[in-house]
């Protein structure tokens, strides 16, 4: 017997491997699920008169030459291609609790030497096991151990600092009842002691997760259910941010009645459609194991760990209730998107209605009070560190002028908040007139959509390449932050040309100044795609706080050193 095939392109594909394993419930009655599709364009490999938009899997089967296919393209993975999450999560919260008891036992004996310097060393001993064992088991009842805080978000963090301040304040009640006066002396130094260096110890273990998930390892299984496209945008996405350690390793596509345009074949209830966007996803492959209800047989055959699910309006009604039930049972997790495009965790609460749980979406704090804050802080910023930074300046400035022809500085318009023109300073960095040579080396440009970029762009100079790897050419953006048309953290600044293709959705990015560092430049800078740069700046307006703003200043650090995508 053999298996059909199809694509996610919508098009036949290839007969299974006769060493193929058996489909569970290929003798159910109803046609088996396809053992594998491919985000490829095999058309080459069908006949030119096959009516392709009409057929179904069983005709397109007909049609199909007979072709075989690699074992490791139709073998579904398991679990030994992998670690188990169960491994890696309990190797991960093991050394957690090692960290949180080192933390605990340091911070102790500082704030004993401290609070009760000439106490006796048992004494100090004895205080500094309970206040470690009292930490650690703070923060197991703050669970900030759980699966879902590690390795991804702040939820972590902000239960660590949460644990340190309900430390302070047990201490601060035993103190009251007992009248002890070294208590809070001691609590003083051991409670922001523990907290810093659990944090700190937190912080090197997950980037070293993070590291491991570049390589594939220490991730969790993921069956993708739903439309077509929304399972290759998912896949695609999870790939280039591999850090989240998701992998999917199957899917069960549903039919999105979003989509207009006619079926490619059905099987198992569900129908496959062509249903793309603009974004092309040849390069990926994902196993097909049919509709929403093969998920069970799915989760068992490919060994996953977690169910997402994208679109829910495109299941049927109670599809997502009686797939949690089921889930119940094998311990899977279950996670579903929202279908809000990069609206983050803190925007979103569930709220019951009349025994409606719904999901309220607060407004994105872009005005009032969140905007003179940001702003007023911006300022102050910008202007300490154009005092720090007053010497390297000179040096650039002089260095610039001393090696090319030209002014130091590079004036150009660009589009700031709400739309409103501005002039941008920057270092100049490229022969004078390069703006006018544009034109001349457009089928030079290696960058997709509107942006225009050369890794060996010819106009640079070579004090310019420098500055550009490491940012310097940027630093005089800091007096357009004094002046009050940039931010320190922001979208990044687009030229008038790049404003005029935008559409609706794209415009949100001008509701906030632009900024010298964003998303954008902690993640790629110019080796993003269009489509990247557009989807992080909307993220950070989406879900700013200042927080973020924060955390993307101390990241842009490690990314000017790192020298990635600068040129």
């Amino acid at each position: 017997m053999t298996q059909s095939h199809d694509t996610i392109a919508g098009r036949p594909s290839v007969d299974s491997h006769p060493d193929a394993p058996p489909i569970e419930g290929a003798n159910s009655g109803r046609p088996a699920p396809a053992d594998h599709f491919r985000l490829a364009d095999p058309v080459a490999a069908f006949p030119v008169d096959v009516d392709e938009e009409r057929l179904t899997l069983a005709e397109l089967d007909a049609a199909a030459p007979a072709r075989a296919v690699p074992q490791s393209v139709v073998t579904a993975p398991t679990a030994a291609d992998g670690q188990r999450p169960e491994g890696w999560i309990r190797r991960y919260v093991r050394r957690l609790t090692a960290i949180d008891l080192f933390s605990g036992l340091v911070a102790s004996s500082v704030a004993s030497a401290f609070a009760f310097p000439y106490a006796a060393l048992d004494r100090r001993v004895l205080v500094g096991a309970v206040f470690s064992g009292g930490w650690l088991l703070i923060l197991m009842l703050n669970r900030t151990h759980e699966n879902r805080h590690l390795g991804l978000g702040s939820e972590e963090f902000k239960r660590v600092l949460s644990a340190g301040l309900l430390v302070v304040a047990v201490i601060a009640m035993v103190d009251f009842a007992l009248k002890l006066d070294v208590a809070r002396r001691y609590v003083v130094v051991a409670a922001p002691i523990a907290v810093l260096l659990d944090v700190s110890g937190r912080l090197i273990l997950r980037r070293h997760l993070h590291r491991r998930r570049f390589r594939g390892e220490a991730m969790s299984r993921v069956i993708a259910v739903g439309p077509m496209s929304a399972v290759a945008h998912m896949t695609s996405q999870l790939r280039t941010e591999a850090y989240h350690g998701l992998q999917v390793v199957g899917a069960c596509i549903v039919e999105s009645r979003a989509d207009p345009r006619p079926a490619q074949g059905t099987r198992s209830g569900a129908t496959v459609i062509e249903a793309w966007d603009e974004r092309s996803y040849d390069d990926l492959e994902i196993p097909v194991l049919g509709g929403i209800a093969d998920v069970g047989d799915a989760v068992s055959r490919m060994h996953a760990d977690v169910v997402a699910v994208m679109s829910t309006g495109d299941l049927p009604a109670g599809a997502l209730r009686r797939l949690a039930w089921s889930l119940e049972r094998t311990g899977t997790e279950l996670l579903v998107s929202p279908g809000l495009i990069e609206v983050a965790g803190p925007r979103l609460t569930i709220r019951p209605y009349s025994n409606l749980p719904l999901l309220h979406v607060d407004q994105p704090r872009l005005s009032g009070m969140s905007r003179v804050l940001k702003s007023g802080l911006d300022r102050v910023l910008a202007a300490l560190a154009v005092l720090v930074l007053a010497p390297l300046l000179l040096v650039i400035a002089v260095l610039i002028k001393v090696t090319s022809a030209g002014p130091v500085f590079f004036r150009q318009t660009r589009i700031g908040l709400d739309g409103q023109p501005f002039q941008v300073v920057k270092f100049r960095s490229m022969i004078t007139g390069a703006d006018r040579q544009v034109h001349l080396l457009r089928e030079q440009n290696e960058h997709d959509g509107v942006l225009f970029k050369i890794k060996r762009d010819p106009r640079i100079t070579p004090v310019g390449a420098k500055l550009r790897r490491f940012s310097l050419d940027e630093l005089p953006q800091l007096f357009n932050v004094l002046s009050g048309s940039m931010s320190l953290v922001g979208p990044r600044p687009p030229l008038p040309t790049e404003v005029e293709s935008y559409h609706s959705d794209v415009r949100r990015r001008l509701l906030v100044r632009p900024g010298i560092t964003g998303l954008w430049q902690v993640s790629g800078r110019s080796d993003l795609s269009w489509d990247d740069s557009v989807r992080l700046d909307l993220r950070y307006v989406e879900n700013w706080s200042m927080t973020l703003d924060f955390s993307i200043i101390w990241r842009t650090f490690r990314a000017v050193l790192g020298g990635r995508g600068a040129y």
